[in-house]
């Protein structure tokens, strides 16, 4: 019994983190974390 309760809490933390990374792309927050990366970089590197 605990070995199926282990699997379906796998696949249930598995599908919401589908569901987070989706949602995340539909708000375009893949670009906000790209701008800030570049922006750090180049803070690093003394250009910024």
């Amino acid at each position: 019994m605990a070995e199926r309760r282990r699997y379906y809490m796998g696949i249930a933390c598995f599908v919401m983190g589908l569901a987070s990374v989706g949602l995340g792309l539909l708000r375009e927050e893949h670009l906000t974390v790209l701008k800030k990366a570049a922006a750090i970089c180049l803070e690093c590197i003394g250009i910024g």
